[in-house]
């Protein structure tokens, strides 16, 4: 079970990257200092190029300013590749030992013409509900 979320939104090279962040109620244990909260990703392609999604880096930070950095291959184990008009959809999770933090990125994009771009990934809270004023 998922309650209240939180979104973000960002374009970078006509790549829209857009987050909805949720606390995850059946995969957390406050008491054992475990909070879960999944993120749904949309990845857009506004712009007139096609690209793909070649690899991922996430910086999750924790209530306590701790700051835990994630690389890696793809998304959810693909490479989608967006032409002009097209999207890609995939949802995944993280889980913190405090009850707020936030999670901001990139994703190394590849042009048809080998150019490499990051398109960012803005800044979203990961918030027990009621759990900041």
């Amino acid at each position: 079970m998922a309650t209240s979320s939180s979104v973000s939104t960002t374009l970078t090279r006509g790549i829209r990257v857009t987050v909805e962040s949720q606390y995850l109620v059946d995969r957390s244990s406050p008491a054992d200092g475990k909070f879960a909260f999944a993120y749904q990703v949309r990845i857009a392609n506004e712009g007139f190029e096609t690209a793909q999604l070649r690899s991922r880096h996430w910086v999750i930070t924790d209530g306590d300013g701790k700051v835990q950095e994630v690389r890696g291959d793809g998304v959810v184990g693909a490479q989608p590749i967006l032409g002009p008009g097209q999207e890609f959809e995939y949802v995944s999770w993280c889980q913190l030992t405090t009850p707020h933090g936030s999670m901001r990125g990139s994703y190394e994009m590849v042009t048809t013409d080998g150019e490499s771009f990051d398109a960012e990934i803005a800044a979203f809270p990961l918030a027990l509900p009621y759990s900041l004023n």
